[in-house]
């Protein structure tokens, strides 16, 4: 089993921890992790984008001008694609972006991002992660002490409005309760700051 070490918000070696196998030392499987980033991109677009179609813009109900004897192209609107104002051809209509993926792959998907972050020594674990006041100064400076880089996600067991808002105003700082991870934002982090109390928890969730 793969042991870390639990510091403090001072960045002091307080204690180890034992990770659990199954979540963390998984085996990390590039082809389901890309595919977990590529859906939760996906399921990100609203795909409301509408272009009108000719049928669609107003006017050009009237020939602009008789069919022979102009020395002109023959027009039957003025709203056709090739015309300014005009309808747009085969421009984008509101669609659905939405992928799925099945209990197992998201499975396999997060175990994998876990385990990829504890291999790449990118995971820091925390004894507490805890905040009096609403102060970024706070926060900034335990990300300082841990010696976080610019893209950290902050990983609490329950949400704590205090140090959440706290993390808010930092650039490239994002925070998340335990089961509202997602593979991508694990990923795209350069540091995986989790409190003691979110790894036990996300162990009993996944360890089964």
């Amino acid at each position: 089993m793969p042991n870390i070490k639990v510091v403090d918000m001072a960045g002091k070696e307080v204690g180890t921890m034992e990770l659990s196998e199954t979540v963390f030392g998984a085996d990390v499987n590039s082809a389901v992790l890309h595919a977990a980033v590529k859906a939760y991109l996906s399921n990100q677009r609203q795909g409301t984008q509408s272009t009108l179609t000719r049928t669609e813009v107003s006017g050009g109900g009237k020939k602009p001008w008789k069919q022979k004897g102009t020395g002109r192209a023959r027009q039957g609107s003025t709203r056709a694609p090739q015309w300014t104002h005009g309808g747009v051809a085969l421009g984008p209509k509101p669609r659905s972006y939405r992928v799925k993926m099945n209990k197992k792959e998201k499975r396999a998907a997060l175990l994998g991002a876990f385990s990829s972050k504890v291999a790449e020594n990118e995971m820091i674990v925390v004894d507490s992660i805890a905040a009096t006041e609403y102060k970024t100064k706070t926060m900034l400076a335990m990300l300082t002490a841990l010696g976080a880089a610019k893209k950290a996600l902050v990983v609490l067991p329950a949400a704590d409005p205090m140090v959440i808002k706290s993390c808010a105003n930092i650039p490239g700082v994002r925070t998340a309760v335990y089961n509202t991870l997602n593979v991508y934002d694990v990923l795209n982090c350069d540091t995986f700051i989790v409190a003691r109390g979110a790894v036990e928890k996300i162990e009993e969730v996944y360890a089964k």
